[in-house]
């Protein structure tokens, strides 16, 4: 009995040092300790108001706009600024003036619920009309915003507020609506109203105005506004920033932002920053992570910090800041700013013809293989093959075309689809052309490496290929910056889990080692997907790291032929709850830390439940997305009434493949346990099978039919030499 009990000691040794090991390497990623987070925080004086800050909001101002000839004033000062493109997404598809200052007012998403979308009511006095029910409405939308925040933390902190236009009150005002001081416009400030006050707002309505005054059309359209009357409102605009900067005190911050469309169709727009501590460079922000872009709900970080004031928890952006790279000329900046936009708007009008080509390859590809599956002839076989892995090599090489700037071209949708068809035809060479070609899993593993590999090197280099790839994120949604996606995920996920299970099937096959080897493959490359998943400064993913744990608990369950029992099932999420727990802990310590830190602070604060649900509300809206399922039924039904029902071959073709590669059966079944597990622990919901599938079910469909054209089970391994029996034992 003392071995076996020193065996099972070692091995909950091992499991320990492994978990360890891990945290460590995280803890290790982290730049601070609990110690240091906790030293700061406790040493920290209470805040009180240092310099000044001039908030200048111009609601629909792009930077297209900026020229100079027309706006010589704005021309100027991209020289001088810190620059960078503002995402303005607030709650509704696109942002109202009244929104973008709501959203400045609380640090959060805001929105005029009802009203339309016109320009901010003009204060009585000091005091926003209706502002107790616009705070009552934000205070239950999905992000709970509070309204008001900016006004009050700039109080404690023992400053006052100036407001100048109707926008910059609602965007001033305390949680009672009140600002300390109010004049209409910029005309009627007296000069020393510029110096009254720490915080000085000031709305500058002409763009968004003349979209407004041109009103809409019978049918609720905007009436189209020319290029020379909105130049003319540029021009406006402009002569009022020149006023404002020259009535600005000497020393003081000023902060420029576009912080609302002027069209129902979202953008992004302007953000510029002037004074201690800004210069000529680029802007970001720890909320993106990226060159030149920061978000409207950094607006109201930057204006507390930037005067000393503690930021409530509430707020939820982060301050600007420059990121190291000195801008070039104003010409070359407001080129580079403005494609940045251009890359979003014909992104956006894109990426639902991509999804609807996307299903029509499914489809298509699975009626083609039912027809083809049930014909004996070899040249069928080899074109479905071929077929099946250039559809699953169609999301991979979506992400690829974003290496050459075909948003830029004359003829966009043109040239995208080229470069994705040129890299479909380089995958799918790649995995026909080699040694692997002749295996069950290889051509497949080739793709699916491939997918996995282009994401990693991407969530590690920056997210050039997610941002604005046709199966990516936007900026102008906003729902991610940098990192992994939810989509992405499913993608990168689903390519690692493939990649490993070709692997651990050839070193079964190769060695005959049903256990130890593969088992340390599949634990190997679990835990290396953890890291390049939850690392902050990679995956930053949440919801991913929650799933890839069970995914690969499965995966190494059904490698090593052990049963799911239910007892094995709860120690397996009781680990990942304390794994996945502590790097949110860990993560929570950083200075800034992702939403991955932001969960235990939730946790903390007892907030935990409010964002559970809205993430919960989230994943079941996906389900009324009918695209995704139509991906997801057609999938499920072609595995089961053509891959799993007996062909001519007298055999289930999928059946025909477990039976070749070993490991193969466990490789989707941790797909699909990662797949569902991912669609119910995240807000994307059925958009993660639904891409999962787009690369699994065409790689299973491959799969098959190489085992078809093998025809028959693989012979079982030959005996190590000294396993063979001897002649007197023959």
């Amino acid at each position: 009995m003392a071995r076996p009990r020193m065996a099972e000691r070692h091995r909950r040794s091992a499991a320990i040092a492994v978990l360890v090991g891990f945290a460590a390497a995280l803890l290790g990623l982290l730049p601070e300790t609990a110690a240091a987070a906790s030293a700061t925080e406790t040493a920290a004086p209470p805040a009180k108001i240092q310099g000044r800050v001039l908030l200048i909001g111009v609601p629909g101002l792009r930077w297209g706009d900026i020229r100079r000839t027309t706006a010589p004033n704005l021309w100027n000062l991209t020289g001088q600024a810190a620059v960078g493109s503002l995402s303005v997404k607030t709650v509704a598809g696109h942002t109202c003036p009244i929104d973008g200052w709501l959203t400045v007012s609380a640090g959060q998403r805001s929105q005029l619920r009802h009203g339309g979308c016109g320009l901010p009511p003009a204060p009585s006095g000091t005091a926003v009309p209706g502002f107790a029910g616009l705070r009552q409405d934000n205070a239950h939308n999905k992000y709970g915003s509070k309204l008001g925040l900016l006004g009050d933390a700039v109080h404690r902190a023992g400053g006052c507020t100036m407001a100048i236009g109707p926008g910059a009150a609602v965007g001033a005002a305390d949680g009672t609506g009140r600002v300390d001081g109010y004049t209409p416009s910029v005309d009627k400030t007296p000069a020393d109203a510029w110096s009254r006050c720490a915080l000085t707002v000031v709305d500058v309505d002409d763009v968004v105005r003349a979209y407004i005054n041109a009103g809409v059309d019978v049918n609720g359209h905007q009436v189209h506004v020319t290029d020379k009357g909105r130049a003319t409102a540029v021009s406006a605009a402009d002569a009022q920033i020149g006023k404002i900067l020259r009535a600005a005190p000497a020393g003081t911050t000023v902060l420029l932002a576009g912080l609302s469309d002027n069209t129902s169709t979202g953008r992004l727009h302007v953000a510029m920053a002037t004074g201690p501590g800004y210069g000529p460079r680029y802007l970001t922000a720890n909320s993106t992570r990226t060159s030149g872009l920061v978000t409207l709900t950094d607006v109201t970080s930057t204006v507390l910090h930037t005067l000393g004031a503690k930021q409530p928890t509430d707020a939820i952006g982060s301050p600007w800041r420059l990121d190291g790279r000195k801008s070039a000329s104003v010409g070359r900046v407001v080129r580079a700013l403005t494609d940045r936009d251009t890359h979003a708007r014909v992104y956006d009008r894109l990426v639902f013809p991509f999804y609807l080509v996307l299903i029509a390859v499914q489809i298509g590809l699975y009626a083609f293989a039912t027809v083809a599956l049930r014909r004996k002839g070899h040249g069928l076989l080899a074109t479905t093959k071929a077929l099946a892995l250039a559809a699953g090599a169609l999301p991979v090489a979506s992400f690829l075309a974003n290496v050459y700037p075909w948003w830029r071209s004359g003829h966009p949708a043109l040239t995208l689809t080229l470069l994705v068809l040129l890299g479909v035809a380089v995958v799918t060479a790649a995995a026909l052309a080699g040694p692997w070609r002749r295996s069950v899993t290889g051509p497949g593993a080739v793709v699916a490496g491939a997918t996995a590999l282009f994401l990693t090197l991407d969530v590690v280099t920056g997210n050039h290929l997610q941002n604005c790839s046709v199966l990516g994120y936007t900026p102008v949604v906003a729902g991610r910056f940098y990192g992994f996606g939810n989509t992405t995920w499913a993608l990168w996920i689903t390519g690692v889990i493939i990649a490993t299970g070709a692997l651990a099937g050839r070193l079964i096959a190769g060695r005959g080692d049903r256990r130890l080897l593969p088992l340390v493959l599949v634990v190997a490359a679990g835990l290396a997907a953890l890291v390049v998943d939850g690392a902050p400064m990679w995956g930053a993913d949440f919801g991913g790291i929650i799933a890839t744990i069970p995914g690969f608990a499965a995966f190494a369950f059904m490698l090593t032929g052990r049963r799911v029992r239910p007892t094995r099932v709860i120690a397996v999420l009781a680990a990942g709850a304390v794994l996945v727990l502590g790097v949110s802990f860990l993560d929570s310590l950083r200075a800034n830390p992702t939403h991955i830190g932001e969960f235990w602070n939730n946790l903390v604060s007892g907030d935990a439940g409010t964002v559970l649900f809205r993430k919960f509300r989230g994943m079941i809206g996906t389900l009324s997305h009918w695209q995704l399922t139509v991906i997801i039924v057609a999938g499920i039904g072609f595995l089961f009434f053509a891959l799993l029902r007996p062909l001519a071959w007298r055999a289930a073709a999928l059946q025909m493949a477990y039976e070749r590669a070993p490991a193969l059966r466990a490789t989707f079944f941790a797909v699909l346990v990662t797949a569902v597990v991912g669609m119910l622990v995240n807000d994307s919901g059925a958009a993660i099978p639904a891409m999962a599938f787009t690369v699994a079910v065409p790689l299973a469909l491959a799969a098959s039919v190489r085992a078809l054209e093998l025809g028959g089970p693989e012979q079982p391994p030959r005996p190590e030499p000294s396993e063979e029996p001897s002649a007197q034992q023959a």
